[in-house]
Protein backbone atom coordinates (compact mmCIF):
# COMPACT_ATOMS: atom_id res chain seq x y z
CA UNK A 1 0.00 0.00 0.00
CA UNK A 2 1.57 3.13 -0.96
CA UNK A 3 2.37 6.21 1.17
CA UNK A 4 0.14 9.26 0.33
CA UNK A 5 1.82 12.30 0.15
CA UNK A 6 -0.87 14.87 0.23
CA UNK A 7 -2.28 13.12 3.38
CA UNK A 8 -0.77 14.06 6.94
CA UNK A 9 -1.09 11.10 9.65
CA UNK A 10 -0.31 11.17 13.38
CA UNK A 11 1.33 8.20 14.08
CA UNK A 12 2.39 7.06 17.49
CA UNK A 13 4.93 4.90 18.83
CA UNK A 14 3.96 3.62 22.22
CA UNK A 15 7.15 1.60 23.54
CA UNK A 16 6.61 0.44 26.98
CA UNK A 17 9.70 1.10 29.56
CA UNK A 18 11.50 -1.55 30.92
CA UNK A 19 8.89 -3.94 30.10
CA UNK A 20 9.99 -7.03 31.63
CA UNK A 21 11.43 -5.46 34.50
CA UNK A 22 8.07 -3.72 35.10
CA UNK A 23 5.81 -6.66 35.04
CA UNK A 24 8.20 -8.41 37.45
CA UNK A 25 7.66 -4.88 39.93
CA UNK A 26 4.06 -5.29 39.79
CA UNK A 27 3.91 -8.86 40.88
CA UNK A 28 6.87 -8.48 43.40
CA UNK A 29 6.51 -4.69 44.62
CA UNK A 30 9.83 -5.13 46.79
CA UNK A 31 11.76 -4.66 43.17
CA UNK A 32 11.18 -1.45 42.78
CA UNK A 33 14.34 0.76 42.73
CA UNK A 34 16.66 -2.38 43.20
CA UNK A 35 19.20 -3.01 40.43
CA UNK A 36 17.62 -6.63 39.05
CA UNK A 37 17.77 -8.44 35.70
CA UNK A 38 14.94 -11.18 34.31
CA UNK A 39 17.25 -14.12 33.86
CA UNK A 40 17.86 -17.57 35.63
CA UNK A 41 17.80 -17.61 38.98
CA UNK A 42 20.42 -19.44 40.99
CA UNK A 43 22.94 -19.64 38.95
CA UNK A 44 25.67 -18.05 36.61
CA UNK A 45 24.96 -19.81 33.20
CA UNK A 46 22.63 -18.52 30.84
CA UNK A 47 22.08 -14.50 29.35
CA UNK A 48 19.74 -11.80 30.66
CA UNK A 49 16.47 -11.19 29.08
CA UNK A 50 16.79 -7.61 30.44
CA UNK A 51 17.82 -5.34 33.30
CA UNK A 52 16.29 -2.76 35.50
CA UNK A 53 17.27 0.93 35.00
CA UNK A 54 18.93 0.46 38.16
CA UNK A 55 21.25 -2.57 37.08
CA UNK A 56 21.66 -0.14 33.72
CA UNK A 57 23.66 2.21 35.72
CA UNK A 58 26.53 -0.19 36.19
CA UNK A 59 26.49 -1.42 32.64
CA UNK A 60 24.23 -4.33 33.17
CA UNK A 61 21.92 -5.09 29.17
CA UNK A 62 20.36 -7.74 27.79
CA UNK A 63 21.96 -10.26 25.99
CA UNK A 64 24.87 -10.04 28.69
CA UNK A 65 26.18 -13.59 30.21
CA UNK A 66 24.99 -13.50 33.71
CA UNK A 67 28.54 -14.45 35.38
CA UNK A 68 29.82 -11.27 33.27
CA UNK A 69 26.80 -9.04 35.05
CA UNK A 70 27.86 -10.43 38.56
CA UNK A 71 30.62 -9.28 38.01
CA UNK A 72 30.00 -6.03 37.36
CA UNK A 73 27.46 -6.10 40.20
CA UNK A 74 28.15 -9.25 42.69
CA UNK A 75 24.33 -8.26 44.41
CA UNK A 76 22.49 -8.14 41.41
CA UNK A 77 19.40 -9.62 42.13
CA UNK A 78 18.38 -12.03 38.94
CA UNK A 79 14.66 -13.48 38.65
CA UNK A 80 12.48 -15.63 36.57
CA UNK A 81 8.84 -14.97 35.64
CA UNK A 82 6.36 -17.01 33.64
CA UNK A 83 6.26 -15.72 29.97
CA UNK A 84 2.72 -15.97 30.64
CA UNK A 85 2.85 -12.86 32.62
CA UNK A 86 4.15 -10.77 30.09
CA UNK A 87 1.95 -11.64 27.42
CA UNK A 88 -1.45 -11.31 30.21
CA UNK A 89 0.09 -7.13 30.14
CA UNK A 90 0.69 -6.75 26.75
CA UNK A 91 -3.01 -7.81 26.40
CA UNK A 92 -3.89 -5.21 28.89
CA UNK A 93 -1.99 -2.33 27.58
CA UNK A 94 -3.18 -2.64 24.12
CA UNK A 95 -7.13 -3.28 24.45
CA UNK A 96 -6.20 0.26 26.36
CA UNK A 97 -4.89 1.93 23.15
CA UNK A 98 -7.78 0.26 20.94
CA UNK A 99 -9.89 2.35 23.14
CA UNK A 100 -7.91 5.35 20.79
CA UNK A 101 -7.88 3.96 17.12
CA UNK A 102 -8.58 0.04 15.67
CA UNK A 103 -5.26 1.00 13.75
CA UNK A 104 -2.89 -0.52 15.63
CA UNK A 105 0.29 -2.37 14.47
CA UNK A 106 1.75 -4.64 16.81
CA UNK A 107 5.63 -3.94 16.55
CA UNK A 108 6.77 -6.44 19.68
CA UNK A 109 5.33 -7.80 23.07
CA UNK A 110 5.92 -3.95 24.27
CA UNK A 111 5.59 -1.79 21.97
CA UNK A 112 2.74 -1.09 19.05
CA UNK A 113 2.46 1.95 16.48
CA UNK A 114 -0.77 3.68 16.46
CA UNK A 115 -2.96 5.63 14.02
CA UNK A 116 -4.08 8.47 16.01
CA UNK A 117 -5.30 10.89 13.16
CA UNK A 118 -9.17 9.88 13.38
CA UNK A 119 -9.38 10.96 16.74
CA UNK A 120 -7.04 13.89 16.25
CA UNK A 121 -9.31 15.73 14.84
CA UNK A 122 -11.12 16.33 17.78
CA UNK A 123 -8.60 15.95 20.53
CA UNK A 124 -5.31 17.12 20.53
CA UNK A 125 -2.70 14.24 20.23
CA UNK A 126 -0.70 15.51 23.36
CA UNK A 127 -4.08 15.29 24.92
CA UNK A 128 -3.98 11.87 24.24
CA UNK A 129 -1.01 10.56 24.58
CA UNK A 130 -1.09 12.50 28.37
CA UNK A 131 -4.27 10.28 28.95
CA UNK A 132 -2.54 7.03 27.75
CA UNK A 133 0.98 7.25 30.02
CA UNK A 134 -1.82 8.21 32.71
CA UNK A 135 -3.98 5.56 32.48
CA UNK A 136 -1.45 2.62 32.04
CA UNK A 137 0.44 4.25 34.74
CA UNK A 138 -2.91 4.56 37.05
CA UNK A 139 -4.88 1.16 35.57
CA UNK A 140 -1.94 -1.35 35.07
CA UNK A 141 1.47 0.60 36.72
CA UNK A 142 3.00 0.26 33.20
CA UNK A 143 5.33 3.07 31.94
CA UNK A 144 5.65 4.16 28.14
CA UNK A 145 7.21 6.78 26.28
CA UNK A 146 5.22 7.86 22.72
CA UNK A 147 6.88 9.21 19.81
CA UNK A 148 4.40 11.30 17.65
CA UNK A 149 4.92 11.98 14.07
CA UNK A 150 3.89 11.55 10.30
CA UNK A 151 5.50 8.70 9.55
CA UNK A 152 6.51 5.30 11.64
CA UNK A 153 10.06 6.00 11.11
CA UNK A 154 10.30 9.31 12.97
CA UNK A 155 7.55 8.15 15.22
CA UNK A 156 10.00 5.49 17.04
CA UNK A 157 12.78 7.65 16.83
CA UNK A 158 10.60 10.30 18.91
CA UNK A 159 9.92 7.52 21.01
CA UNK A 160 13.33 6.65 22.02
CA UNK A 161 14.08 10.34 23.29
CA UNK A 162 12.67 10.73 26.62
CA UNK A 163 12.64 7.78 28.29
CA UNK A 164 10.74 6.79 30.94
CA UNK A 165 7.61 8.34 30.61
CA UNK A 166 8.51 10.78 27.92
CA UNK A 167 6.75 12.10 24.97
CA UNK A 168 8.01 13.78 21.97
CA UNK A 169 6.62 15.04 18.60
CA UNK A 170 8.50 15.42 15.51
CA UNK A 171 7.24 17.20 12.35
CA UNK A 172 8.92 17.79 9.62
CA UNK A 173 9.97 21.13 9.85
CA UNK A 174 11.59 20.26 13.07
CA UNK A 175 13.73 17.46 12.18
CA UNK A 176 16.88 19.21 12.12
CA UNK A 177 16.82 21.04 15.02
CA UNK A 178 15.74 17.62 17.23
CA UNK A 179 17.50 15.24 15.44
CA UNK A 180 20.84 16.16 14.00
CA UNK A 181 22.28 17.03 17.06
CA UNK A 182 22.23 13.19 18.37
CA UNK A 183 24.43 10.43 17.49
CA UNK A 184 24.40 8.65 14.56
CA UNK A 185 24.18 5.33 16.73
CA UNK A 186 20.17 6.94 17.83
CA UNK A 187 19.33 6.60 14.36
CA UNK A 188 16.67 3.47 14.58
CA UNK A 189 17.78 0.00 13.24
CA UNK A 190 21.36 1.27 12.58
CA UNK A 191 23.62 -1.91 13.58
CA UNK A 192 25.98 -2.18 15.88
CA UNK A 193 29.11 -2.63 13.78
CA UNK A 194 27.68 0.17 11.13
CA UNK A 195 27.94 2.98 13.58
CA UNK A 196 31.11 2.42 15.04
CA UNK A 197 32.60 2.67 11.40
CA UNK A 198 30.80 5.99 10.65
CA UNK A 199 31.63 7.36 14.05
CA UNK A 200 35.95 6.27 13.55
CA UNK A 201 35.30 7.93 10.21
CA UNK A 202 34.07 11.72 11.66
CA UNK A 203 30.31 11.03 11.10
CA UNK A 204 29.30 11.32 14.42
CA UNK A 205 25.79 12.97 14.51
CA UNK A 206 22.27 12.47 12.35
CA UNK A 207 23.81 16.31 10.95
CA UNK A 208 27.21 14.90 9.81
CA UNK A 209 25.13 11.86 8.13
CA UNK A 210 23.03 14.40 6.46
CA UNK A 211 25.43 16.75 5.39
CA UNK A 212 25.73 17.09 1.91
CA UNK A 213 30.08 17.28 1.98
CA UNK A 214 29.92 13.94 3.60
CA UNK A 215 27.81 11.91 1.14
CA UNK A 216 30.29 10.18 -0.89
CA UNK A 217 32.44 9.13 2.48
CA UNK A 218 29.22 7.62 4.42
CA UNK A 219 27.80 6.12 0.57
CA UNK A 220 31.37 4.48 0.71
CA UNK A 221 30.96 3.21 4.72
CA UNK A 222 27.21 2.42 4.17
CA UNK A 223 26.39 1.69 0.55
CA UNK A 224 24.43 3.89 -1.76
CA UNK A 225 21.01 2.11 -1.48
CA UNK A 226 21.68 2.02 2.53
CA UNK A 227 22.36 6.26 2.29
CA UNK A 228 19.30 6.51 0.02
CA UNK A 229 16.52 4.86 2.27
CA UNK A 230 18.29 6.94 5.63
CA UNK A 231 18.68 10.24 3.67
CA UNK A 232 14.41 9.68 2.55
CA UNK A 233 13.66 8.09 6.20
CA UNK A 234 15.48 11.08 8.11
CA UNK A 235 13.76 13.61 5.25
CA UNK A 236 10.18 12.22 6.82
CA UNK A 237 9.79 10.37 2.93
CA UNK A 238 9.19 7.21 4.48
CA UNK A 239 5.67 5.20 4.95
CA UNK A 240 3.16 6.47 7.05
CA UNK A 241 0.70 3.32 6.90
CA UNK A 242 0.33 1.22 10.41
CA UNK A 243 -0.52 -2.03 9.17
CA UNK A 244 -3.19 -4.12 12.00
CA UNK A 245 -2.19 -7.13 9.46
CA UNK A 246 1.33 -6.77 9.15
CA UNK A 247 2.57 -9.46 11.70
CA UNK A 248 -1.10 -10.88 12.06
CA UNK A 249 0.12 -14.24 11.33
CA UNK A 250 2.18 -15.52 14.45
CA UNK A 251 4.62 -18.35 13.08
CA UNK A 252 6.23 -20.90 14.93
CA UNK A 253 8.49 -23.84 14.78
CA UNK A 254 8.34 -27.17 17.61
CA UNK A 255 8.85 -30.69 17.38
CA UNK A 256 7.16 -33.18 19.94
CA UNK A 257 7.48 -36.77 20.56
CA UNK A 258 5.47 -39.11 22.69
CA UNK A 259 7.66 -42.17 24.03
CA UNK A 260 6.12 -45.03 25.09
CA UNK A 261 8.29 -45.88 27.51
CA UNK A 262 8.69 -42.89 30.34
CA UNK A 263 11.82 -40.50 30.33
CA UNK A 264 12.94 -40.21 34.05
CA UNK A 265 16.34 -38.34 34.29
CA UNK A 266 17.23 -35.10 33.02
CA UNK A 267 20.44 -36.42 31.11
CA UNK A 268 17.88 -38.78 29.27
CA UNK A 269 15.71 -35.62 28.49
CA UNK A 270 18.69 -33.45 27.50
CA UNK A 271 19.79 -35.93 24.92
CA UNK A 272 15.94 -36.11 23.45
CA UNK A 273 15.53 -32.78 23.40
CA UNK A 274 18.81 -32.37 21.60
CA UNK A 275 17.10 -34.31 18.79
CA UNK A 276 13.96 -32.60 18.36
CA UNK A 277 16.35 -29.03 18.50
CA UNK A 278 17.91 -30.50 15.70
CA UNK A 279 14.99 -30.49 13.46
CA UNK A 280 13.23 -27.42 14.83
CA UNK A 281 16.63 -25.50 14.00
CA UNK A 282 16.73 -26.65 10.52
CA UNK A 283 13.68 -26.02 9.62
CA UNK A 284 14.49 -22.56 10.98
CA UNK A 285 17.08 -21.86 8.62
CA UNK A 286 15.57 -23.65 5.27
CA UNK A 287 12.35 -21.44 6.36
CA UNK A 288 14.74 -17.98 6.62
CA UNK A 289 13.18 -16.91 9.71
CA UNK A 290 15.27 -15.43 12.97
CA UNK A 291 13.58 -16.40 16.15
CA UNK A 292 12.89 -14.44 19.58
CA UNK A 293 11.11 -16.91 21.68
CA UNK A 294 12.47 -20.43 22.62
CA UNK A 295 9.94 -23.26 24.55
CA UNK A 296 9.90 -26.48 25.82
CA UNK A 297 6.66 -28.99 26.65
CA UNK A 298 6.65 -31.65 28.93
CA UNK A 299 3.83 -34.17 30.05
CA UNK A 300 3.82 -36.73 32.65
CA UNK A 301 2.07 -39.48 32.73
CA UNK A 302 -0.68 -38.09 34.64
CA UNK A 303 -1.11 -36.27 31.35
CA UNK A 304 -0.29 -32.66 33.24
CA UNK A 305 1.44 -30.83 31.13
CA UNK A 306 3.80 -27.39 31.29
CA UNK A 307 5.02 -25.18 28.89
CA UNK A 308 7.63 -22.80 29.28
CA UNK A 309 9.18 -19.63 27.46
CA UNK A 310 12.54 -17.46 27.25
CA UNK A 311 12.12 -14.48 25.20
CA UNK A 312 15.23 -12.19 24.40
CA UNK A 313 15.29 -8.42 23.47
CA UNK A 314 16.80 -8.65 19.59
CA UNK A 315 15.63 -11.61 17.38
CA UNK A 316 18.48 -13.87 16.61
CA UNK A 317 19.70 -17.06 14.70
CA UNK A 318 22.50 -18.12 16.90
CA UNK A 319 22.47 -22.08 17.40
CA UNK A 320 24.76 -21.54 20.44
CA UNK A 321 22.04 -19.56 22.07
CA UNK A 322 19.06 -21.39 21.18
CA UNK A 323 21.08 -24.89 22.60
CA UNK A 324 21.82 -22.43 25.56
CA UNK A 325 18.38 -21.78 26.03
CA UNK A 326 16.60 -25.01 25.71
CA UNK A 327 19.19 -26.50 28.15
CA UNK A 328 18.44 -23.66 30.58
CA UNK A 329 14.29 -24.33 30.42
CA UNK A 330 14.87 -28.25 31.34
CA UNK A 331 17.03 -27.82 33.82
CA UNK A 332 14.42 -25.05 35.46
CA UNK A 333 11.80 -27.43 35.23
CA UNK A 334 12.79 -31.18 34.95
CA UNK A 335 10.97 -32.24 38.05
CA UNK A 336 11.21 -35.78 39.63
CA UNK A 337 8.91 -37.15 37.23
CA UNK A 338 8.06 -39.67 34.70
CA UNK A 339 7.60 -37.75 31.59
CA UNK A 340 5.68 -39.26 28.13
CA UNK A 341 5.90 -36.00 25.99
CA UNK A 342 8.96 -33.68 25.22
CA UNK A 343 9.19 -30.97 22.77
CA UNK A 344 10.58 -27.72 21.72
CA UNK A 345 10.41 -25.22 19.70
CA UNK A 346 10.69 -21.59 18.45
CA UNK A 347 8.33 -19.02 18.10
CA UNK A 348 7.72 -14.81 17.77
CA UNK A 349 9.53 -15.40 14.46
CA UNK A 350 10.27 -12.67 11.57
CA UNK A 351 11.31 -13.50 8.50
CA UNK A 352 15.09 -12.17 7.10
CA UNK A 353 13.17 -9.48 4.72
CA UNK A 354 11.36 -8.37 7.85
CA UNK A 355 14.41 -8.25 9.97
CA UNK A 356 15.95 -5.89 7.08
CA UNK A 357 13.07 -3.64 7.26
CA UNK A 358 12.56 -3.77 10.63
CA UNK A 359 14.98 -4.13 12.51
CA UNK A 360 18.55 -3.06 10.17
CA UNK A 361 16.52 -0.30 8.16
CA UNK A 362 19.65 0.93 6.37
CA UNK A 363 21.81 -1.48 7.08
CA UNK A 364 22.18 -3.82 4.12
CA UNK A 365 26.31 -4.41 4.38
CA UNK A 366 26.02 -5.61 8.17
CA UNK A 367 22.72 -7.45 6.85
CA UNK A 368 24.48 -9.45 3.93
CA UNK A 369 27.76 -9.67 6.84
CA UNK A 370 25.11 -11.75 9.02
CA UNK A 371 23.87 -14.37 6.42
CA UNK A 372 27.93 -15.01 5.54
CA UNK A 373 28.51 -15.64 9.59
CA UNK A 374 25.40 -17.66 9.78
CA UNK A 375 27.02 -20.56 8.27
CA UNK A 376 30.26 -20.05 10.00
CA UNK A 377 28.31 -20.19 13.07
CA UNK A 378 26.34 -23.22 12.38
CA UNK A 379 29.92 -25.22 11.40
CA UNK A 380 31.61 -23.87 14.75
CA UNK A 381 28.89 -25.17 16.44
CA UNK A 382 29.08 -28.85 14.57
CA UNK A 383 32.77 -29.02 14.92
CA UNK A 384 32.31 -28.46 18.97
CA UNK A 385 28.99 -30.62 19.14
CA UNK A 386 29.66 -33.08 16.17
CA UNK A 387 28.55 -33.23 12.43
CA UNK A 388 24.88 -34.55 13.58
CA UNK A 389 24.12 -31.61 15.82
CA UNK A 390 22.43 -29.39 13.46
CA UNK A 391 21.56 -30.72 10.12
CA UNK A 392 21.40 -28.86 7.37
CA UNK A 393 20.04 -29.90 4.38
CA UNK A 394 21.86 -27.30 2.23
CA UNK A 395 24.93 -27.82 3.71
CA UNK A 396 27.20 -29.38 1.01
CA UNK A 397 30.44 -30.20 3.26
Amino acid sequence: MEKNKNEVRIIFHIDMNAYFCSVAEILDPSLKGKAFAIGREGTTKGVLSTASYEARKYGIHSAMPTIEAYHKLPSLLVIHLDYQHYIDYHYKFVNLIKEYTNIIQVASIDEVYADMTLISKTRHPLDVAKEIQERLVKEYQLKCSIGIAPTLFLAKMASDIKKPLGITVIRIREIKDILYKLSVKDIYGIGKKTYPRLIDSGIKTIGDFMNPDNRFKVIDLVGENTFVYAYNALTGNSTNIVDPDKYSVSKSISEMRTYDRPITSVDECMLEIRKLSRSVFNRLIDEKYYYKTVNITLRDTQFKTITRQKTLDEYSQDPYLFNDLIYELISDNFKDLEYRLIGCGLSNLIKEDQIEEEYNLFTYLDIDQKKKNIDKIIKEFQSKYGKNALYIKNDKN
